[in-house]
């Protein structure tokens, strides 16, 4: 099952995708929340039947919301893909390479990302989601897909001249409006195992930029939940950003940086494709 948040003439409403359908859970009862309809068996049963007799919305629309209706821990991964841990100035890591973002920072799909006023090195790194579903600490590796009831999309859009600044990330990976992510909450059972083997692909303005799979990730989803529950309880709407490869737009030579009137997708196979229009932010 795959939902998304959504609004509609001002009205908030929850939507599925069907195939290449829009859907809309007119007369739902339940909580505008998608995480809620996938972890509640009953929920979910209420969703399929409204599925079915929903009304074909049109994408364009719409405004879609960011997919949580609450986001807690936003868990990003860094140098993930071997490939772009070769492209940057760091060695391969030897365990994963956490840092958090902050919710201010996240756009949802078709929302504009903001060119901050301060910089010109706006960079897009596509990436899949993981999200947790059930409470956890110090989860055995074993058991740690249990605790994911989702997967996602997320652009972890970074300004690198402030990431650059010193030894630590958060600044330059936590400007407003520089995080998308969305459009669905696509359920684990939907996808393979551990949702591996799923090509991810990041285009800007219509030319492929970033090309991979995620089966070429150095540490799996079920690693990254069970280190990370080594040091925090994990609950339910955290997300873990898995990670990007290489192709970033620092790397390059010339650089290649995204700038008002570019368009950034990220499309990850079963998942879907996350979209925003890149804009300068007004200057004071």
């Amino acid at each position: 099952m795959r939902v998304a948040r959504i609004q509609e003439d001002g009205k908030d409403l929850l939507a599925a995708g069907q195939g290449d359908r829009l859907v809309a859970l007119d007369g739902w009862q339940g909580p505008a929340d998608p995480l809620a309809v996938l972890l509640d068996a009953g929920l979910r049963g209420s969703a399929a039947a409204a599925i079915r007799a929903g009304r074909e919305l049109d994408p364009d629309a719409v405004t879609f919301r960011v997919p949580l209706a609450t986001t807690r821990k936003i868990i990003c991964v860094g140098l993930n893909y071997a490939d772009h841990a070769a492209e940057s100035p760091y060695d391969r890591p030897k365990h994963p390479v956490y840092f958090l973002r902050v919710d201010t920072s996240l756009v949802p799909h078709g929302a504009p990302i903001l060119r901050p006023a301060v910089s010109e090195q706006l960079d897009f790194e596509g990436e899949m989601v993981a999200v947790i579903g059930k409470t956890g600490r110090a989860i055995p590796m074993r058991h740690a897909l249990d605790h994911v009831a989702a997967y996602s999309i997320f652009n972890d859009v970074s300004v690198r001249d402030y990431q650059f600044k010193g030894p630590q990330w958060t600044l330059g990976k936590n400007f407003d409006a520089t995080g998308p992510f969305g459009p669905w909450l696509v359920s684990a059972d939907e996808v393979p195992t551990g949702a591996a083997g799923l090509r991810i692909r990041t285009r800007l303005n219509g030319a492929v930029v970033q090309d991979a799979d995620t089966d070429d990730l150095i540490f799996p989803v079920a690693e990254l939940v069970a280190r990370a529950s080594e040091a925090m309880t994990l609950v339910p709407g955290d997300i873990i950003v898995t990670g990007t490869p290489s192709g970033v737009g620092f790397a390059r030579k010339p650089p290649l940086f995204m700038k008002d009137g570019d368009v950034c997708e990220v499309e990850v196979e079963a998942l879907g494709l996350l979209r925003n229009p890149v804009r300068d932010e007004a200057r004071a």
